[in-house]
């Protein structure tokens, strides 16, 4: 393995115990010295459901409560919820702004973004974007988070 490389994969396990040690917080308690940029997890309990990484963290967790544009968690919960769970990006009723004109959509939507105030969101500071990248699949992966994928579109 390239050195480089090894010198950032030996940094992924230490972060990712400080992101599970950290107190977590939930909807309208996030603390007002927050790192701008890391990786963030969404939990119920023990389950931890979902990995992300941005560069405007705090922004970011505000967003998963707006539009289904911006909202990818709460729109893959309410994919799993409604079983529509294949994404397409075809001008119709399958792409989101059609699942979003469905009435029975809309409301799992809506009950998602209210069910994530109740989790707990964790976030660890990390600021270059390759550590962020490799940080958020490596958590991925470790902790099984069900609502991440990888794939391509």
């Amino acid at each position: 393995m390239d050195d480089r490389f090894a010198r950032v994969v030996e940094t992924l396990a230490p972060k990712l115990e400080i992101l599970l040690a950290m107190r977590p917080h939930r909807y309208g308690q996030l603390p007002l010295n927050m790192p701008e940029k890391g990786v963030y997890l969404f939990s119920e309990g023990d389950q931890h459901l979902y990995i992300g990484r941005s560069n405007v963290l705090r922004k970011r967790y505000h967003r998963h409560f707006k539009s289904h544009k911006s909202a990818a968690f709460a729109f893959l919960l309410a994919r799993k919820e409604t079983g529509r769970l294949k994404a397409s990006y075809k001008k119709d009723e399958s792409n989101r702004d059609g699942l979003m004109r469905d009435a029975t959509f809309a409301n799992a939507f809506a009950s998602a973004k209210l069910r994530m105030r109740d989790m707990d969101y964790r976030y660890v500071e990390e600021q270059d974007q390759v550590c962020q990248a490799l940080l958020e699949i490596y958590c991925a992966v470790v902790l099984q988070t069900p609502f991440n994928d990888f794939g391509t579109h």
